[in-house]
């Protein structure tokens, strides 16, 4: 064991003698590189004592053990009061939070909402999508340009925006039906490169880097939330002073009642015999065809209904920042909703939840030491790489049971590669 932690140490002395050994400064005479010899030897000294760590439970539980039941069925009992309490707190969050958290709880609840959409490609139907980005995309653009250029409300739009999106989901499913692993991995990567390198150089209609500039924001019923004081404004209507907040909470319930509409649709389908479809053409899509299920139907319902939720979200993105740039599309927004379905447990909708609460909400703990946050965060990824490798929530409750229902241990249940 000390010798495989003393090579980790070694290649981590050769990954970060340029990263963190030196650093550049500003002097009199220009820049300077100064040693930093002691960070390097505290990150050197981490990696040696946590390879340490690692080897040792995993001498004591050899890899590729089972996780003990046990586990599994007690974080499924606590997940059955966890989900109530975190949806109790979420409708109450605007009474007890300030504009800090009113802002946060937005930017997480827009993260489960991709993550429940895209856990409906990859943790439901096996699907690897390393391109959801672009789907997020199209609902952002759709709306943006709906409703600057005819003048469409946030209500009519965000369903074409929807339908937008769940058709450019179906242009990707038709050329990838016959990929698996790592190539339908490959593909639906450059479809989302594709789609960001397109909107920013169709300049005509996206603007291009420039973006699209004041998107409007959403109603109620007609009532603006603004501080003109005219008489179709929120404020006036109701008679109560202006406050910004008023916007933020309703931004919030309006993101909120959105998510719980995709969590609702997501586990009705599951149930359906076409959710079923997807749980079986994640397990073996050979069996599937020998059984006579449709794959291709299956794969594009799949890669249409996902990217729909993506683009709800991404109208609901253009609306609050009333500002978008292709930017705010990158291949990283991707990996972070990836990150999140996979850390969560592909296919729990609790543990997609929870997954986002903590890397997004969490980072924000983080936001004083923006110098090391990525850090942390790799650091958070690893660990839970090596104790929980299937997730948070690594359980399955069977979408269809004959007398009792019963949970599937992780180990019985296939990780889904496409």
């Amino acid at each position: 064991m000390v010798r495989d932690a003393g090579l980790s140490a070694l290649v981590a002395l050769g990954l970060f003698s340029s990263m963190i050994g030196v650093r550049m400064t500003q002097g009199d005479d220009g820049m300077t590189l100064t040693g930093r010899g002691g960070a390097l030897a505290a990150v050197v000294a981490a990696v040696f004592v946590g390879r340490l760590i690692m080897l040792a439970w995993r001498a004591r539980r050899p890899a590729g053990t089972p996780s003990p039941k046990r586990v599994d069925a007690g974080l499924s009992r606590i997940g059955r009061y966890v989900a109530p309490v975190f949806l109790i707190a979420a409708i109450a969050l605007p009474l007890y939070g300030g504009r800090y958290f009113l802002d946060t709880g937005i930017l997480v609840l827009t993260y489960i909402m991709l993550g429940w959409g895209l856990s409906i490609v990859v943790g439901l139907a096996g699907l690897l999508d390393l391109g959801y980005v672009a789907f997020y995309a199209v609902g952002a653009y759709s709306y943006a340009l709906l409703s600057t250029t005819y003048h469409l409300g946030f209500w009519t739009t965000l369903p074409i925006a929807g339908v937008l999106a769940a058709i450019w989901g179906i242009i990707l499913g038709f050329p990838v039906l016959r990929l698996r692993g790592d190539y339908l991995a490959i593909v639906t990567l450059a479809f989302g490169e594709i789609i960001r390198v397109v909107l920013l150089n169709w300049t005509s209609l996206t603007g291009g880097p420039n973006g699209i500039t004041d998107i409007p924001r959403p109603t109620l019923f007609g009532l603006k939330f603004n501080a003109s004081g005219d008489a179709d404004t929120f404020a006036t209507y109701f008679g109560l002073d202006y406050s910004v907040t008023q916007r933020f909470v309703f931004l919030y319930y309006v993101i909120l009642g959105l998510a719980l509409l995709t969590n609702w649709v997501s586990l009705r389908l599951r149930r359906l015999p076409l959710g079923r479809a997807w749980e079986a053409l994640r397990e073996d899509e050979i069996a599937c065809r020998a059984l006579g299920i449709n794959v291709t139907i299956t794969k594009l319902t799949a890669f249409a209904i996902g990217a729909m939720f993506g683009g709800f979200a991404g109208a609901f993105f253009a609306t609050r920042q009333a500002f978008i740039s292709p930017e705010s599309f990158n291949f990283a927004e991707s990996a972070m909703v990836l990150a999140i379905v996979v850390l969560g447990g592909m296919g729990s909708q609790l543990g997609v939840a929870l997954a986002a609460l903590v890397m997004i909400g969490g980072s924000e703990l983080f936001r004083d030491f923006a110098e090391y946050r990525m850090l942390i965060f790799g650091i958070g990824l690893v660990v839970m790489m090596v104790v929980r490798p299937r997730g948070l929530v690594s359980g399955r409750t069977p979408s269809i049971f004959l007398g009792k229902r019963k949970d599937i241990a992780a180990d019985l249940v296939a990780q889904g590669r496409g």
